[in-house]
């Protein structure tokens, strides 16, 4: 469906009623929803359009809809234990499809009486990704009401519309806050609570939001969707506290060979399709592919394993580079990735949006000082071949439909 907003009465009136649920995020290929409606044995599709190419995808029924959706007179027993399927947020090759149930959706979601102020969510996520789906169900769960975005509508005007909405609750990844901020509109928002999740939120995101929304409460949440929603962070620091490794409990948190591995009724139960992999291993813990390091009594996400860039035979974590370029005052936000490199494979650099907004082009005195200085920042923290071979200053950083920095990783440089 185009529309969020039908999307999710779609997703109300169905569950219960429906075998299972396959939640398709808004641009998936031809050939991939093919893929999925082969995997998943779909039986029927529901769309608010009759775009060209669905009617040939084999499925049994078609069901074209819109709003305004009208309640049927007719009662349903809602008898099924629906399953609901989410595509993962894979870059190439198609995505693959987790198993969910709504109790483990649901799980991390405190039930509470209705609250004295209403809740007015807002999210920066679709709804038909992990993360936007969360936002959706707290709002029905919470007895409050969520602003959703219109399919294109550009940030700043959604920022106005959540603002003149009285917006309570905000969340989105790392990038999309990073973008929020650089918009004057960021102001029309005051809201009360911050959640980030999706991706890595270092020091500087986190206190760039705490300083734009000092009275807000600031949260960054572990979530996939594979292995649900883990935990959560409120005190302000990046990383996340040693303590909560180890131990049985509702989640069960432990490190092997670097990578956070997690435990708990929260996580899907499997993947779906011929020749679909494990999703856990013969203990139950889905390895999430997130390396993490522990410095005292704080452990750190330093990336993922499969975003390893290869110097020469040495590895980089692309995470690790953008924290400390992100730390200059001057900066907004970077994206770190490999170039090619005759001798060495590959070479690290770095493209970097300043919060001044000044152009990718014509380069002057400051320009060339802030280089220095983030070069100089990196040459302190990090590792000879860790340090950026080249910086380039950019408008803006791509960010992929799931929200999160799109990296373009040389293929030779990958491992």
């Amino acid at each position: 469906m185009e529309h969020q907003l039908a999307t999710a009465l779609a997703l109300v009136e169905l569950d219960g009623l429906a075998r299972r649920l396959i939640l398709c995020p808004p641009g998936l290929s031809a050939e991939h929803r093919s893929h999925v409606i082969d995997c998943a044995g779909v039986d029927a599709i529901v769309s608010d359009d009759d775009a060209p190419g669905l009617a040939d995808c084999g499925a049994v029924l078609r069901v074209v809809g819109g709003l305004p959706i009208r309640p049927a007179a007719a009662t349903t027993a809602r008898d099924q234990q629906t399953e609901w399927l989410m595509l993962t947020s894979g870059t190439s090759g198609a995505p693959k499809m987790v198993q969910h149930s709504l109790e483990s959706l649901t799980g991390a979601i405190k039930r509470s009486a209705k609250p004295a102020t209403p809740l007015v969510w807002g999210t920066f996520y679709d709804i038909r990704r992990f993360g936007g789906l969360q936002i959706l169900l707290r709002s029905l769960l919470g007895g409050g009401s969520l602003v959703l975005s219109d399919a294109g509508e550009a940030m700043g005007r959604y920022l106005d519309r959540a603002g003149s909405l009285g917006v309570t609750h905000m969340s989105g990844t790392p990038s999309q806050w990073r973008n929020a901020l650089a918009y004057s509109s960021s102001s029309a928002i005051s809201p009360r609570y911050i959640r980030l999740s999706g991706e890595i939120a270092d020091q500087a995101i986190l206190s760039s939001l705490h300083a734009r929304y000092p009275h807000a409460d600031l949260v960054h949440a572990y979530a996939s969707t594979e292995a649900g929603v883990g935990f959560e962070v409120d005190d302000g620091l990046e990383g996340f506290p040693a303590s909560m490794i180890g131990g049985s409990g509702e989640v069960d948190i432990k490190v092997l060979d670097g990578s956070l591995r997690i435990r708990s009724s929260r996580a899907a139960s499997c993947y779906v399709g011929v020749d679909a992999p494990a999703l856990k291993d013969a203990d139950g813990f889905v390895d999430t592919g997130d390396l993490v390091e522990r410095r005292d009594e704080r452990c750190y996400f330093v990336g993922r394993r499969g975003g390893v860039i290869n110097v020469g035979g040495l590895k980089v974590h692309p995470e690790e580079v953008e924290a400390v370029i992100n730390r200059h005052p001057e900066v907004r936000a970077s994206l770190v990735r490999s170039r090619r490199n005759l001798i060495t494979g590959a070479i690290v650099v770095a493209d970097v949006v300043l919060r001044t907004g000044m152009a990718a082009a014509g380069a002057d005195e400051r320009t060339e000082s802030v280089k220095r200085e983030i070069l100089a920042a990196c040459r302190q923290a990090l590792a000879n071949y860790k340090v950026p071979a080249a910086i380039r200053f950019v408008a803006a950083l791509d960010v992929a439909a799931t929200g999160k920095s799109v990296r373009h990783l040389a293929q030779r440089s990958v491992v």
